[in-house]
């Protein structure tokens, strides 16, 4: 499994890691993720996965980047010292790699919430903070307020009939050292990529390539400086499948049949993303 630097952290995590919403696979395809390197698995008190990921994890904590998000109906001060707790208790962990804000809240200031995020951070119970669905203008807020610890990360949905975040988010991303976590890379499934492509590339790429059309999607995801995915896998095969694309870079010819075959649509406000 390739890795890649976590902001400016200075550690690597997976390109290819494994998310959660949604999930119903049980503990065996997270366990083999982890085995198979792809040891950083994503949640959120949101999706009610924290406790089934928390068994899944007995045993081999120290192996695991665990990352798991706070919801904005939680961002006032207390409330997200509280909520962190909770999602401990159900994690089975004592520490959390990644707590990220899960929305932008239209009603707390950020400066109250990231001052809570700080506190947990110094308190050894978050190692990293991050955000997820945040904007251009959000992230531009954040890098306004005095801070001890700088987000380096921002999920966000990004696959290959959505590539709105080329426009402004990822440059801004990739400018500023915050990794970009792309969250339904299949787009909930390679289904929907293939009723989307009328002119056939995925099948073209993957023929040529001898890989799958889900390893040519994560492939194309993952290609770019900064950014990595975590596909959801509910199976031991889905969870091979999507590790094995790891490593393997497409043709600039290659990349362009993809791209021409889904076209990236302008889009400038802030994504309404899992």
């Amino acid at each position: 499994m390739e890795l890649k630097p976590l902001g400016a952290t200075g550690i690597g995590v997976p390109e290819i890691g494994l998310g959660t919403w949604r999930y119903s696979g049980g503990a065996e395809p997270l366990r083999t993720s982890v085995a198979l390197g792809a040891w950083l698995i994503d949640t959120a008190e949101m999706y009610g996965t924290e406790d089934a990921v928390g068994r899944a994890i007995q045993g081999m904590r120290q192996q695991v980047f665990l990352a798991t998000k706070v919801s904005p109906s939680h961002f006032r001060y207390a409330d997200v010292l509280r909520a962190a707790d909770q999602s401990l208790r159900r994690l089975g962990t004592d520490y959390i790699d990644l707590y990220q804000l899960h929305w932008r809240s239209s009603t707390v200031l950020i400066a109250e919430t990231m001052g809570a995020m700080e506190e947990l951070v110094d308190a050894g119970k978050v190692r990293f903070i991050g955000v997820s669905n945040f904007s251009v203008a959000d992230l531009q807020e954040l890098e306004r307020l005095p801070a001890r610890h700088r987000v380096v990360s921002n999920q966000v949905r990004y696959h290959l009939d959505d590539r709105r975040i080329e426009g402004e988010l990822l440059p801004y991303c990739q400018k500023h050292n915050i990794t970009v976590i792309a969250c339904s890379p299949l787009a909930q499934g390679i289904a929907h990529l293939q009723r989307r492509d009328s002119d056939g590339a995925l099948g073209r790429v993957a023929f040529i390539t001898g890989m799958t059309e889900a390893q040519v999607a994560l492939s194309w995801c993952v290609r770019r400086p900064g950014v990595i995915a975590i596909p959801k896998a509910n199976s031991v095969e889905h969870v091979q499948e999507n590790c094995d694309a790891s490593g393997i870079r497409l043709s600039n010819q290659l990349v362009l049949q993809l791209e021409q075959a889904f076209p990236r649509h302008i889009w400038r406000h802030r994504a309404s993303v899992s």
